[in-house]
Parts: C-alpha cells; sequence; structure tokens
C-alpha cells in the first residue's frame, strides 16, 4: 500500500500563541522534510499572523512556506471523502467537525487519525502514548500521540538543521549583535541579557524590583511588544511599544518588536537567561541551551503544579543540590506555587548565581532531548507502522 501523501493539521487556538505555535511550526516541517502535502486548518488566522507574517488573516485560503493554510469555519459544510487526508491530526482535543469525520468514514481506506496531544513529563505519559481508540458508531480509528522527554514518547518538534544552526550562530558575538541591532536594541557591555515572555498575571513587577537592586551587574530585559502590556507600561511609565525602553538602578526594560517564529528562535539562542511560557517558546528555550525560566499556562485545578514539578524533576536531575534548589524555588515563584521562598529578590539571587551551572547543563540536556527523536519523524514513522 502507497504511503499517505495528504496530512490534514486541525488547530483552535485557546491561548491565542502556544496551540498555534506548535501546530505551524510542526506543520511547516512536515512538509518541508517529509515531502507530505500539508493542509492547516486554523480557526484564528490573526494568531497565526503574528508568528508567519505572510500570512493573510483576511483569506480563507492560502498557501505559505508550502503549507496550504484554510480557514476553520464556525459552520464547517459537507465534505467529501476525498477532501480529507491520509493522515488527519487533531491538535490538542480540539475536535474534528462532525461533517469531515463523517466523510473520514467514507473513504476507500481510512485515514490515520491522530489526537496530538500536550506535552508533558509525567510519568503516565509514556504508558498512554500511540493508544488505539475506535470510534464507537464509524469504522474509524484515533490515536494518541503524546510529544514528550523520553524515548518511549514522540519526542519534540525538531527540525533538522536546527541545532547546527543554533551552534553556528551562538559562535558568531558579531551575528548576535547585529541581530539584536535589527531589533533597537544596543548591547550594554557586560550586562545580562534576558528575554521575557511571559502571562500577565506573572510576578512581573516583584521580578523588576529584584533585578533592579538585587543584580551585580547591569541587566537589559527584552519584552515582545504585547506581551504583559499593562505590567511592562507601569515600569516604563509610558506605553509599552517597540523601541521604548527605561532603567532603574542596574535594571533597563526594553520592547522590541514582536517576532516570527524563526527571529524568536534567534532571540533565545542570543540571551544569556530565557522566560518563556506555554508549550512552544518552552521548548524552543531547551533547544537553545541556556538558562531558562518556565511559566506553565495555569489550569484551574493545579493539575499544572504536578506538571511544572515533573519536568523539573527530569530537568534538574543531574546538577547540585543546591542549584537545583535555586533553580526550583525560583520556578515556584515565578509560577506562583506555595512551594519554598516568596521572596523575590533572595530568589533572584541564589538563581542569579546558578546561571553558570545552568549554562553548562543546557547543551547536554539538548543533545539528550535530540536523541530521542524528534515529533515529526516519530510520527512519520508511526503512519508507517500503521500502514
Amino acid at each position: 500500500m502507497a504511503f499517505p501523501e495528504t496530512l490534514h493539521l486541525f488547530c483552535r487556538v485557546v491561548d491565542n500563541l502556544g496551540d498555534i505555535g506548535v501546530c505551524w511550526r510542526l506543520a511547516r516541517q512536515l512538509a518541508h522534510e517529509h515531502d507530505l502535502a500539508v493542509t492547516l486548518w486554523v480557526d484564528d488566522l490573526h494568531a497565526l499572523k503574528k508568528i508567519c507574517a505572510p500570512a493573510d488573516a483576511t483569506l480563507d485560503l492560502q498557501r505559505v512556506s508550502g503549507v496550504t493554510i484554510r480557514r476553520w469555519p464556525v459552520h464547517f459544510g459537507p465534505v467529501s471523502p476525498h477532501e480529507t487526508g491520509d493522515i488527519v491530526i487533531e491538535a490538542f482535543a480540539c475536535d474534528l467537525p462532525p461533517a469531515y469525520i463523517e466523510a473520514m468514514a467514507k473513504r476507500e481506506v481510512a485515514p490515520v487519525w491522530i489526537n496530538l496531544e500536550y506535552l508533558s513529563a509525567e510519568a503516565w505519559v509514556e504508558g498512554c502514548h500511540a493508544l488505539a481508540s475506535p470510534h464507537p458508531k464509524l469504522p474509524l480509528v484515533k490515536h494518541f500521540f503524546f510529544p514528550g522527554f523520553t524515548k518511549k514518547t514522540g519526542g519534540l518538534i525538531l527540525e533538522r538543521d536546527l541545532l547546527a544552526c543554533r551552534d553556528l550562530f551562538q559562535s558568531d558575538k558579531a551575528a548576535q549583535r547585529e541581530f539584536l541591532i535589527t531589533l533597537g536594541v544596543q548591547p550594554i557591555d557586560n550586562a545580562l541579557l534576558i528575554s521575557l515572555f511571559c502571562y500577565p498575571h506573572a510576578p512581573i513587577a516583584q521580578l523588576f524590583d529584584a533585578l533592579s537592586v538585587n543584580s551585580s551587574r547591569p541587566v537589559l530585559c527584552l519584552v515582545p511588544q504585547g506581551v504583559a502590556s499593562e505590567a511592562i507600561t507601569a515600569f516604563l511609565q509610558q506605553p509599552a511599544e517597540a523601541g521604548v525602553s527605561a532603567t532603574r538602578e542596574h535594571l533597563t526594560v526594553r520592547v522590541i518588536p514582536f517576532v516570527g517564529q524563526d527571529a524568536y528562535d534567534r532571540l533565545l539562542w542570543t540571551c544569556d537567561l530565557n522566560f518563556v511560557r506555554g508549550e512552544d517558546s518552552f521548548v524552543r528555550a531547551q533547544w537553545a541551551a541556556r538558562p531558562f525560566v518556565w511559566q506553565i499556562y495555569p489550569q484551574q485545578d493545579g493539575a499544572h503544579e504536578v506538571k511544572l514539578d515533573a519536568f523539573l524533576s527530569h530537568y534538574l536531575a543531574t546538577i547540585r543540590s543546591d542549584v537545583a534548589a535555586s533553580a526550583g524555588n525560583f520556578w515556584h515563584a515565578w509560577n506562583g506555587v506555595q512551594a519554598g521562598s516568596s521572596d523575590m529578590r533572595s530568589n533572584w539571587a541564589h538563581l542569579a548565581d546558578a546561571l553558570p551551572e545552568l549554562a553548562e547543563i543546557g547543551p547536554d540536556w539538548a543533545k539528550g532531548l535530540s536523541a530521542n527523536g524528534d515529533l515529526a519523524g516519530s510520527l512519520v514513522g508511526f503512519v508507517r507502522a500503521l500502514r
């Protein structure tokens, strides 16, 4: 039987950028590296345009970077079986349109139907990865596919040349300086360079206070426009627009343009410390091989706290206990988890002392993750095994 040629990926935008960030990276990689005809169905094209400037939020059908992009309408009309994909991925349990599912069931050969789950380091993920779930009425089977941090999961999104490009860029100080200048940033000598991408409820005022008074050298914090605008405006004492900056004691905060995904990777590669959120930037910070702080997407039942600690138990497993404690306490404080000290000044001082060792483990951590395989390759291998 011929290997599938077409793939349809469905994405509903939940937290503005995280879901579409993952789906756009995955769609591009599946098209570029695996020669699949990829169609991305997305319900919010404005969110896609923020990370992919060539996308047009007014078009129902367009082609960008080798991927066909279609608007997922509120009312999904009738679908012919031949209009469905050979592989169909519903990202993060977004639920396919009923008309589309019915069309899938009418195909001569049923599509490979995959529910791409959220990323988690919890132990149970390994046991649930690739499990099958037959449809209760139709001749269709859905498989649950979990990205993850071990060989028993689907791995993480990792483009074929990403780590080589990272190494080349990080070895070229002139290229990093030129990149910052394109963002309107004039580097500060001997400054600790930080990127800040977080949710609005993050304790930003406390962080800025700690960076201002409890740092041993200058700190330059770069914040993409639109991120936590209210808190950033409060520090700047003026609207948080690209190009605006303010300095308080050791800390300079500068607003930079909101950049696309490729430029964001370079920003992470350039900075000494990256604050990231959700799933997409969280994974990219790990490939950057630099110290980072993750703000996990909050859940009302507190499940995010379990997920946070599950990741920390992996990430900090091989380093000295005092360094692990410094990192863990800061991550807990940043996420509002009631564990350890809530004194941000003290937490920052300890984390700052730990940064050199955290920087040392970054490349090995990324190398270890890459040995697990990449998500796109794992998906294609899984489909080949089924076919």
